[in-house]
């Protein structure tokens, strides 16, 4: 039974301890959405020891920690610990590194400023796929998150670091933002577990960590000897922190870089990874996804002009991030005594908002766990609440990058599905791993049949 937003309640949900812990050692991205729907999107306070933090899930709950109280709610606390000994104080922080850090690069992840690098990704995406061909000849099976990093990796690359950067440095980076994503994970579950003790993925976040400064550094400190004003974001940012403050601080502008990096690259790849499971166990909207390209795109290689043109696949890509939302958790710690649908919220509490559950909540989402793209038709969307579809969070604090993805993801699915036709060859049921983002644990194998071309 649904609670409504606006109904008085004293004290939330509780589910304690001797329930909660083994529900989210089983599966917790799961397990969360479950606790979530049976509470009808009312505020659960989940029972995990000494640490009880509060589950928000209700649209309206959203929209009070997200947007209209959004100070009262900060991204500080143990939750928040696991993820800054790699990103730093910067985009992903709060108080005045925030501030400067969103000034500098809100302008260099704009809808207008993102499609100006149209042209230059659908070149490299369209490179990066064609290197597919031999495996399509010979039938030789990729590993589909694997091509998925390394597609939008080249892309993402290019963008922020322009041509400093060599291929196979590029594709160092990608799996050691991969490891510091899902090694993080224990860390995210049981946040009140010291740093002194060593957990399962400590080791090797930390060899990760320290491998990506050992690529970024080198770069900052080339991009600033050049004193270049090229087109990529690594320029933009040092000239921007020296215009702010003189001498770009090194440790600054490499906390921003690896902020907006992942940012930009994750949501994307995890999302791409996804699809093809949802497209075998979907035939028909992997149909009309392909007589759409083909329609719109033709003979000629893929272009930034047809993005707006493939209205299908933009609502496939619309319910992707509805079922599979990169963010499964948005935490936030109380600054203030406050309340959240009548329960009170103390200040220092832990407040978990979490996009992965809001997505499924049956008050909101008609057939939520069934996946139909239909459902993003306009005529369908308008009475919608705005905060029940919050793939990159909301409020001052929503993700940069959501620009870049319907630019980049739509070109690489259109090249894939143009060339290839691509078929899931061990489809089985993906389990979600947390993590800074949502990943199947599961591998997926693809096989590439090249299309004739008619």
């Amino acid at each position: 039974m649904s609670v409504a937003a606006g109904a008085v309640a004293t004290t939330p949900r509780v589910l304690p301890f001797y329930r909660a812990i083994p529900r989210l050692m089983k599966d917790p991205v799961t397990e969360l959405a479950k606790i979530a729907t049976e509470a009808g999107g009312q505020v659960v306070q989940l029972g995990l020891g000494p640490f009880r933090p509060y589950l928000v899930t209700h649209p309206d709950h959203v929209q009070r920690v997200l947007k209209t109280d959004w100070t009262k709610f900060v991204r500080e606390g143990m939750f928040w610990r696991p993820l800054r000994r790699v990103t730093g104080q910067s985009i992903l922080g709060e108080g005045e590194g925030w501030e400067s850090s969103r000034k500098i690069l809100q302008p260099l992840f704009t809808a207008r400023y993102t499609a100006s690098l149209g042209e230059d990704m659908a070149d490299i995406i369209a490179d990066s796929i064609s290197e597919l061909d031999e495996h399509a000849r010979t039938g030789r099976l990729v590993d589909g998150g694997y091509q998925m990093t390394t597609i939008v990796n080249q892309a993402v690359i290019k963008v922020l670091f322009g041509g400093r950067i060599s291929r196979d440095i590029a594709e160092r980076l990608a799996p050691e933002f991969a490891t510091c994503a899902t090694s993080i994970a224990f860390r995210l579950l049981f946040p009140f577990v010291s740093y002194s003790i060593k957990v399962p993925g400590d080791r090797a976040f930390l060899a990760a960590a320290q491998k990506i400064d050992e690529i970024v550094y080198p770069l900052i400190d080339q991009a600033r000897a050049e004193k270049s004003t090229r087109n990529e974001v690594v320029s933009a940012l040092i000239e921007a922190r020296m215009a702010q403050g003189g001498e770009a601080g090194a440790r600054q502008v490499r906390d921003d870089l690896v902020s907006i990096y992942g940012a930009a690259s994750e949501t994307t790849a995890m999302s791409l990874t996804w699809l093809w499971s949802v497209l075998h166990d979907h035939p028909d909207v992997h149909a009309r996804l392909l007589e759409e390209i083909d329609e719109v795109v033709g003979e000629g290689p893929v272009r930034p002009a047809h993005v707006p043109k493939l209205v299908y696949l933009r609502r496939v890509l619309q319910e992707l991030l509805r079922v599979y939302p990169s963010a499964w958790i948005i935490p936030r710690q109380a600054v203030a005594d406050t309340d959240i649908g009548g329960v009170r919220i103390k200040a220092g509490s832990q407040v978990l908002v979490s996009p992965y559950a809001t997505h499924r909540l049956a008050d909101f989402w008609d057939r939520p766990l069934e996946f139909d793209p239909e459902r993003w038709a306009t005529e369908n969307t308008e009475r919608r609440h705005r905060y029940s579809f919050i793939p990159f969070g909301a409020g001052p604090h929503v993700c940069l990058g959501q620009h870049l993805f319907y630019v980049e993801a739509p070109l690489v699915i259109a090249n894939l599905l143009r060339r290839y036709r691509v078929e899931l060859t061990n489809p089985q049921r993906l389990t979600p791993v947390p993590g800074a983002s949502v990943r199947p644990k599961e591998k997926l194998m693809l096989k590439l049949v090249p299309r004739a071309r008619d």
